[in-house]
């Protein structure tokens, strides 16, 4: 069990994860995505909403808006707000 949980949280954000999945994983992003203008954690889309719909939805380019989440995951490694 404490195998799959740290294989978990070393996945990489990927173009098909929901935002809710992303936030779940590493709730650090949150403030990130805020930062990348995608106000993510309260809206109710965030479950279904993948985060490439969700930065064409906002005018940002998917593909670099993940390799930024990917760069700031690996950044605070395994620290997690509680």
């Amino acid at each position: 069990m404490a195998k799959k949980k740290s294989k978990e949280s070393s996945k990489e954000i990927t173009r098909d994860m929901t935002l809710a999945e992303i936030i779940e994983k590493n709730p650090a992003m949150a403030d990130h995505l805020v930062d990348e203008g995608l106000y993510c954690g309260g809206c109710p889309l965030s479950s279904f909403e993948t985060i490439e719909n969700g930065a064409l939805g906002h005018g940002l380019d998917p593909d670099e808006l993940i390799a930024s989440l990917n760069e700031k995951s690996k950044e605070n490694g395994t620290k997690k707000r509680k």
